[in-house]
């Protein structure tokens, strides 16, 4: 084992905390994790699943190390770098102009972990005309986004760390964090009686057993309560007139509908006292600074766009924008959020099913509908990019029905994934371990930072990192070569002002513009430190995130104009444990808001709101709800595919209610038969106190390939949804809302787990 510790972050939530990583000797075993001190936010914190990323770098994943072609008997088959190169580029060039580039689509770009190689794919799609793209972000976080750019023009997240009140809507960030150090910030918080914690959730949660205030309503009814708590803030006078005369246009429009809002009704459909759903509303009123993160207990649900807007309402009456312990609007180095904010008859929509397209994303239940149809413009051809859509996405059945019938299938992943398994090719890539990586959820206040992670081990021969695939696909099509290198590389000899000056030129041009990714991980990435050619593209980062937030940027420390862009992309580059890219006052906020006045009235979903409908039930058929991909101590998401890495709850129990057990005769690791309207599985299963009647709950990330290509621990929880279970205005899914029933298994009759489509 070697003594030294390298730096490193975790790649399986979004906050990517900072860790220590030392090697074994073989140079290759993580032999130790630790969390990193000198990591700017997570200053040492670390859950147990950091300690576990041995697992993803070195245990049983199906570890690709050379491209893949498929044969015609469905086999694969070896081939070198430049024949799939050449024939992907030619396939690709066929079917867009035999059916339109609107045919080819792309999928993916990055996970928790690894957004550095998706900042080079917009090259390769605009050298192949792909005008279509989704990611995970389209099943999650669109309908966030789409009301955050109506109402303010940017996307805003909550500082819990310094809130007096913490509301948490459909999260349990003791689980799935969302925030740095979450653990240690909620035991903080529970501990004083000056703070509250307030959980809409219908599980009892770690957070929850933290809570102040847990509001356990029945499954699917968030926006019932919430509607309910907005309107006792107008009822008692509780909302903060003066700030909203101030900041805000349309209230009038949204207190007609609030005053109408039947609170006690709402309270009863939701299942939750009303006592008690007053006390929380009460103190979230009276607090002096109210941070609220909903996640994807609602997000995933029904109505979740409309709760997006109507849970905005409990910081936006009370008036907690732009302070400390409040919503805010972040900086970054490269935009992630946002959307035009169209309005619901406005916008960009998908080709064949018409949806809604939010910050540029087709959203994910409707793939499926985009290919399976005879409609001339139908995706043809599917470039997928470090993302497992065949296991991730709503109705595997279907998504894998989809992915065969198209003409050509590339998929760019480091193990060979379900989705692999289903490709025409399979290009290689190194693990986030073997390469420079980052994300792009920079998302903190006021001082927000950024990590450029180094290489913690050499990649494997016959692997190529992401931008090397971009930039050969470019230029196998002929947009890119030596002749527009050139002039880049001898400007470039003459400083870095002089390669600005010049490549400021070259993408004057629009059409060159779009391959400026490419263009500087060619000439810029060869001269970085260290084998650094794919940070190429922070360089433009840098200097856009000093021309768009200069103060924050010289408040960092960084100076201010072209200095300050190299200065912060030389820190970037040389901050092997993160660095802060900016440091704001919360005022800048403001700065950030379209034209400085926030919208309350969004006229679809406030009529939407004064006119919903009894829930749907249906408890004789489906007496159940699932919640389809709970997080849980041991689960990730699927690049974590050797089971081994677990170390409790192995095969992913299902979670329900201790009363559900009794009448159903079964006990803490009984099998019964769980079935949807979309399929069905046998599942162990077990009874807890935390969950109410009528709910159950399995986890996230099981029901794997694994690397001999059989079946792995657990049930994949797609094999269960239905593509069509999705939200009104995003098409978000409703994976926590999923009717179900149960049977007793006889294990003797019914053998061995199994998953089977309805």
């Amino acid at each position: 084992m070697t003594e030294q510790w390298q730096p490193s972050a975790c790649i399986l939530c979004e906050c990517n905390c900072g860790i220590q990583i030392q090697l074994g000797a073989d140079g290759r075993s993580f032999d130790k994790i630790r969390g990193d001190k000198l990591h700017p936010t997570s200053a040492g914190y670390t859950c147990n699943k950091a300690l576990r990323l041995d697992h993803y770098q070195n245990g049983r994943t199906g570890r690709l190390t050379a491209p893949l072609r498929r044969r015609p008997d469905g086999t694969f088959e070896e081939i070198d770098w430049d024949t799939a190169i050449g024939e992907i580029s030619a396939r690709l060039t066929e079917i867009g102009d035999r059916y339109g580039r609107e045919t080819l689509f792309y999928y993916g770009g990055g996970g928790q972990g690894n957004h550095l190689g998706g900042a080079y794919a917009p090259a390769t799609l605009a050298t192949y005309g792909v005008r279509y793209r989704s990611s995970a972000l389209a099943q999650e976080k669109t309908g966030a986004f789409w009301v955050s750019a109506r109402m303010l023009g940017t996307p805003v997240r909550a500082e819990v760390e310094h809130a007096e009140v913490a509301v948490f809507i459909g999260k349990n960030p003791y689980q799935s964090h969302g925030f740095p150090r979450a653990r240690t910030i909620l035991k903080q918080m529970g501990r004083d009686p000056r703070r509250s914690i307030v959980v809409i959730d219908p599980v009892r949660t770690e957070t929850a057993e933290l809570a102040d205030f847990h509001l356990q309503l029945r499954p699917g009814t968030d926006v019932y309560l919430l509607a309910a708590m907005a309107a006792i803030l107008v009822r008692d006078n509780l909302i903060a007139a003066d700030w909203l005369a101030a900041h805000t246009d349309g209230l009038a429009e949204v207190l007609d509908v609030l005053r109408a809002v039947p609170i006690e009704k709402y309270c009863a459909t939701a299942d939750v006292d009303l006592e008690l759903v007053t006390a929380a509303t009460h103190r979230i009123a009276r607090a002096a600074s109210v941070s609220v993160l909903e996640d994807l207990g609602v997000q995933m649900n029904r109505h979740s766009t409309l709760v997006s807007y109507v849970g905005s309402m409990l910081w936006l009456l009370t008036g907690h924008f732009a302070e400390p312990g409040s919503q805010y609007a972040f900086s970054g180095l490269v935009p992630l959020g946002h959307d035009r904010g169209h309005p619901a008859d406005t916008g960009p929509r998908s080709p064949v099913a018409g949806a809604r397209i939010v910050s540029g994303l087709v959203p994910c239940n409707v793939i499926s509908e985009e290919i399976l149809t005879d409609h001339p413009a139908r995706y043809r051809a599917m470039l997928i990019e470090t993302a497992n859509p065949a296991h991730s996405l709503a109705d595997s059945h279907r998504m894998r029905a989809a992915l065969a019938a198209l003409d050509l299938v590339v998929v760019i992943d480091v193990a060979m994934t379900e989705t692999a398994r289903l490709a025409d090719y399979v290009l290689p890539a190194p693990t986030q371990f073997e390469k420079y990586e980052a994300t792009f959820f920079n998302l903190e206040f006021p001082r927000n930072i950024f990590h450029l992670r180094h290489p913690v081990v050499p990649a494997p021969a016959g692997v190529l990192p992401e931008p090397e695939i971009h930039a050969r696909l470019v230029e196998a099509a002929g947009l890119l070569g030596e002749d527009d290198y050139a002039p880049l590389r001898a400007a470039l000899e003459q400083g870095r002002q002089a390669f600005a000056f010049a490549f400021l030129g070259v993408v004057a041009d629009p059409a060159k513009a779009k391959l400026a990714p490419v263009l500087l991980y060619r000439t810029l990435g060869p001269t970085l430190p260290g084998d650094a050619a794919a940070a190429a593209v922070l360089w433009a980062a840098a200097h856009n995130c000093v021309r768009k937030y200069p103060a924050g940027v010289e408040k960092a420390g960084y100076g201010t104009g072209f200095e300050a862009g190299e200065a912060l992309f030389e820190a970037i580059l040389s901050g092997a444990h993160g660095i802060v890219i900016t440091d704001d006052e919360h005022d800048a906020s403001w700065e950030r808001v379209r034209g400085g006045t926030i919208h309350l009235a969004l006229p679809e979903l406030l009529a939407q709101l004064a006119n919903l409908p009894e829930p749907e039930t249906d408890t004789t058929a489906w007496p159940f709800v699932l919640a389809a991909g709970e997080r849980r101590a041991f689960t990730a998401n699927t690049i974590m595919r050797d089971d081994g890495w677990r170390t409790r709850d192995a095969s992913g129990a299902l979670h329900i209610s201790r009363a559900d057990a009794d009448e159903l005769g079964v006990s803490a690791g009984d099998t019964v038969r769980l079935t949807t309207q979309r399929g069905s599985a046998q599942v162990r299963v077990e009874p807890t106190d935390r969950m109410r009647p009528g709910h159950l709950s399995l986890p996230n990330g099981l029901g794997l390939t694994d690397s001999d290509g059989g079946p792995a621990a657990g049930v994949a929880p797609n094999e269960l949804t239905s593509y069509d279970h999705r939200d009104e205005w995003v098409g978000t899914p409703w994976h926590k809302f999923v009717p179900a029933r149960l049977e007793v298994c006889d294990p003797e009759r019914d053998g061995a787990a199994t998953v089977v489509a309805s």
